[in-house]
């Protein structure tokens, strides 16, 4: 598989992969492998099957994740770009252990995962759905290390996002989050649609990547849910060092800006991320010099 320009330098994706080593590794994924138009091999990302079993097999490959799956119909994160908010975290909190707050960590508890395998981080990963947290529990309790590093809490308030899982005598490092990023259900669905047709496929309102309601969308979008953060961030302005959350709208940044300057914030960061021709970026805000 070719190369992935613009990952972050220590994403250990960006130069592509040895199939045969990854078919070594995982041999069940020779089934979703096929020789593109270029004659080399591949993996039809259209097929949901193929992308669950390919993220397997590079967290089983390249982070010593062994047991790993997501329930039908949930979000199956895309890891090469999930590990690509965890470097820029890295640089922008430098050396040493951490201790991070996973907003909406999912079924798949993704972030996690890759924090504690890559940089020996500890997280609590919270969630307002009880199955969902369930799921990583099953994830996380087959792994030691990964038992120890992570704790994972029930956000009881679903219009809430620090409130009622981060406690009086916690301290966090930084939060991160991947909002649902859609505003509704239509709008969810017409993402659907434009992804598909980019893979060159015939339109179907199949998800290929999956995805819950509250994975995708929320009432307002992301522009709802990340103004919601921005002014709920500055009561825990002293258990959070940086406050981040993924931007998937550049068009949005001018209203969070904003608000940060309202909350009195000491420092903002946007750190721009590209994925091939996906472009995102991660906002950061801190109350502290």
């Amino acid at each position: 598989m070719e190369a992935k320009p613009g990952l972050h330098q220590r994403n250990l994706h960006r130069n592509g992969y040895d199939f045969g080593d990854l078919l070594r590794v995982s041999p069940e994924l020779k089934a979703f492998v096929y020789v593109n138009k270029y004659g080399a091999r591949a993996i039809d990302f259209s097929d949901s099957r193929a992308v669950k079993v390919f993220n397997q097999t590079l967290l089983r490959r390249f982070y010593g994740v062994e047991s790993w799956d997501v329930p039908e119909n949930h979000l199956c994160p895309p890891v090469p770009g999930r590990a690509d908010y965890v470097h820029p975290l890295a640089d922008l909190l430098g050396d040493g252990a951490r201790r991070v707050l996973d907003i909406g960590t999912g079924a798949n508890c993704i972030y996690p995962l890759l924090g504690v395998k890559i940089y020996g981080w500890s997280f609590v990963a919270t969630d307002i759905d009880p199955r969902a947290l369930r799921w990583a529990e099953k994830i996380i309790g087959s792994d030691e290390g990964l038992r120890r590093a992570i704790t994972l809490r029930f956000q009881p308030h679903p219009d809430r996002i620090f409130t009622g899982v981060v406690d009086d005598g916690d301290s966090f490092a930084a939060s991160m989050c991947n909002p649902p990023f859609h505003a509704s259900p239509q709008d969810a669905a017409k993402g659907t649609l434009r992804k598909w047709k980019s893979l060159g496929k015939d339109l179907t309102t199949e998800l290929n990547f999956g995805g819950k309601a509250t994975e995708l969308w929320c009432p307002g979008g992301e522009l709802a849910f990340i103004s919601r953060m921005v002014k709920e961030s500055s009561e825990f302005r002293d258990r959070i060092r940086w406050f981040t959350t993924l931007v998937s709208k550049e068009s949005n940044l001018p209203v969070f800006q904003r608000l940060l300057r309202s909350a009195a914030v000491r420092d903002s960061r946007i750190i721009e991320m590209a994925q091939g021709q996906k472009r995102s970026r991660i906002l950061a805000w801190t109350f502290r010099d």
